[in-house]
């Protein structure tokens, strides 16, 4: 008898950190992104396509997303919903509140766990917006990089599946490009595999810049295999180059233990070649994903196993957790470029996730053969265009039940251009305190002024809210929301105007003020810029109300640029003051050690800079890639840098 997919609620119950306030100051300053080649490679020896795809619309600015930098490293457990979906051969888990991450894939007639399970929740830095975290399968729209959902709730429902079954929706607005989305997933009856729908729509009268790669999150023990005798490697020296595959400088690459050093093999698949990937560990066990041709990209990530991928590895999880690399699939070649998707159209594909049992030893392209063989006899292709067809007829269908709730930003775009988006609700009823004062905006022409005093909320600066604030009346907080938006659109002259604008009348000088202030810096008016900084925090200081934590996160956002500045222009004193007023609750986080270890060797108090290295901290807004830690020791010590400060992923510089 087959048993009927079925979905339902569970708790799931983890070690988790808890992810803290968002910064509220608006990201002005260039994004430090690591996917993003050296400008040398784009002029030579890629191909024409390659070439183009690394420069189509980069990513120039957060906005209008806030960056997640509030959380610790202290876990305890905690709950975290979960929906899954089951039928007689594989349980799905997903946490809607948390990017949508598939989080297990469990094959119950071997009992294997097919995806890497990280036992906690430990946010760190590598999203595009800061917060994420590692294991499992996440879904990354929007820009080149990790997804700035990685750590937000998505919409969920119930859904009728193609064959009469039940289906898992799962939908948001992604608002870096201003585009809905959705995921569907469902285990036909008596299926060994895992199918996903994904649509992703744009609604504009426009092309608009579009990026999709799933991350999939397997343990590292394994070989890959994949259909390509080339790739593209990157590395965090941020060149792409060519290599052959499986070996390069007389390492097996698809072997992840083999490889020394962090690094992407983005595989140079056929144009008429099955698109497939696979992880089998040697006794020819492991996880394949499959799909539909228009997701075209395949690639293998690897930590490396020099020290600072190890160390990143136990970063990110417990001790004694093993090791995990990801095989990942995506619209373009590599995880460097956008595509195009025209103006009031949409891209549909279907991905597979299932069981693969073949011997993955032996020679390259016998392996490789053999697995692509099993693939057909267990998931014909055929079978996967004729479930992707089968499943758009149904990508339309309304939700039969809502079991989680995402933002309301969806519901807000609708409201403002009247769109018809069947199949992913965005009601009105989703709408919350962020969203109010842009719908008194689009209701009335004129931005509230806050009910209480408080930080500023953030901005919304497509075009459409960017004008909506043109017209406006000038207050001071419409003049401060305006000039983030001018920024955004690269009318830093404009932005400038605005915020001084604000400044004359405005009741809370210091917002305005800290923008003018990144102006300055980037402008490289450091002397302006510091004087700026002090003027601003001083102002926040005077203004803040409490302890709450909307202020504690506002004074320790700006009194970290605040610093930095300070010390960029040589004020080690106004820089102190600046210190002693943070909270100390603020002085205690990992990032702050660090930043007062720098302060003190500023002042040139070496020996009490070194000892806050030996009294130990952890950072837990290190950066993916972030160099910072071994630059300070360096002006420290002439010796090694300590294995617990060692997060290096890329070989040393040439001597």
């Amino acid at each position: 008898m087959v048993i009927v997919t079925t979905i339902r609620r569970e708790v799931l119950t983890l070690p988790a950190a808890e992810l803290g306030p968002d910064n509220p100051l608006p990201p002005l300053r260039p994004l430090d992104e690591v996917h993003r080649a050296d400008d040398r490679d784009r002029d030579h020896d890629l191909p024409r396509d390659l070439a183009r795809g690394l420069g189509h619309a980069p990513l120039r600015s957060l906005l209008p997303v806030r960056i997640r930098d509030g959380y610790g490293r202290t876990r305890a457990p905690r709950d975290l919903t979960a929906l899954v979906l089951e039928n007689d051969r594989l349980r799905a888990t997903v946490l809607p509140g948390l990017g949508g991450r598939l989080v297990s894939l469990f094959h119950k007639p071997t009992g294997r766990e097919l995806l890497y399970r990280n036992p906690v929740f430990q946010p760190a830095d590598f999203a595009l917006n800061g917060a994420w975290f590692s294991g499992g399968i996440e879904w990354n729209i929007g820009a080149t990089g990790h997804t700035t959902l990685a750590c937000a709730p998505l919409h969920a429902a119930r859904v009728p599946a193609p064959d009469g079954g039940e289906m898992l929706r799962l939908w948001e607005w992604e608002r870096l490009r201003d585009l809905p989305f959705q995921i569907d997933l469902w285990l036909p009856a008596g299926a060994d595999f895992l199918h996903v729908g994904v649509r992703v729509r744009n609604p504009h009268e426009h092309p608009t810049p579009t990026y999709w790669w799933s991350n999939t999150a397997v343990p590292e023990d394994r070989r890959v295999l994949v259909p390509a005798t080339a790739a593209w490697h990157f590395g965090h020296e941020r060149r792409l180059r060519r290599v052959p595959v499986p070996d390069h400088d007389g390492i097996d690459r698809t072997r992840p233990l083999n490889s020394p050093y962090a690094a992407d093999y983005f595989y140079d698949l056929t144009d008429d070649g099955r698109r497939w990937i696979a992880a089998l560990d040697d006794e020819g066990h492991g996880l394949v994903q499959t799909s539909t041709d228009v997701l075209r990209g395949r690639k293998l990530f690897v930590w490396g196993h020099r020290d600072g991928g190890r160390r990143w590895q136990e970063w990110l999880t417990e001790p004694g957790t093993g090791g995990y690399c990801e095989i990942q699939s995506g619209l373009a070649r590599t995880q460097l470029e956008h595509v195009s998707l025209d103006a009031e159209s949409e891209v549909t594909w279907l991905e597979v996730y299932g069981p693969l049992d073949t011997d993955p030893r032996g020679p390259w392209d016998t392996a490789v053969a053999a697995a692509e063989a099993r693939l057909e006899t267990v998931l014909p292709r055929a079978d996967v265009e004729a479930a992707h067809a089968a499943w758009t007829a149904h990508a339309d269908t309304a939700p039969v039940e809502i079991l989680a709730t995402g933002s309301g930003w969806g519901a807000l775009e609708v409201l403002r251009a009247d769109w018809k988006l069947p199949g992913t609700p965005f009601p009105a009823s989703t709408l919350g305190e962020d969203q109010e004062p842009w719908l008194v905006l689009l209701r009335t022409g004129h931005l509230p002024e806050p009910r209480r005093v408080s930080p500023p909320g953030g901005t919304l600066v497509a075009p459409h809210w960017r004008e909506l604030l043109e017209t406006a009346p000038a207050t001071p907080l419409t003049e401060y929301h305006l000039g983030v938006a001018q920024w955004h659109a690269g009318d830093r002259a404009q932005a400038v105007r605005s915020w001084e604008r604000a400044l004359r009348l405005a009741p809370s000088r210091w917002p305005a003020l800290r923008c003018l202030a990144v102006a300055d810096r980037e402008g490289g008016n450091r002397e302006r810029a510091a004087d700026r900084y002090t003027e601003a925090f001083d102002g926040l200081c005077r203004e803040r109300r409490d302890d709450g934590e909307p202020w504690t996160a506002a004074t320790a956002a700006l009194g970290r640029e605040a610093i930095d500045a300070l010390l960029a222009a040589g004020r080690t004193a106004a820089a102190r003051s600046v210190w002693d007023r943070l909270h100390p609750v603020t002085r205690e986080r990992g990032r702050f050690r660090l930043i007062e270890a720098r302060l003190l060797l500023a002042e040139g108090r070496r020996p009490e800079a070194r000892a806050v290295f030996d009294a130990g901290f952890e950072v837990a807004d290190l950066r993916e890639g972030a160099e910072t830690l071994g630059l300070l020791w360096s002006s420290l010590d002439d010796g090694p840098l300590p294995a617990r400060y060692d997060f290096r992923m890329r070989p040393p510089e040439p001597a």
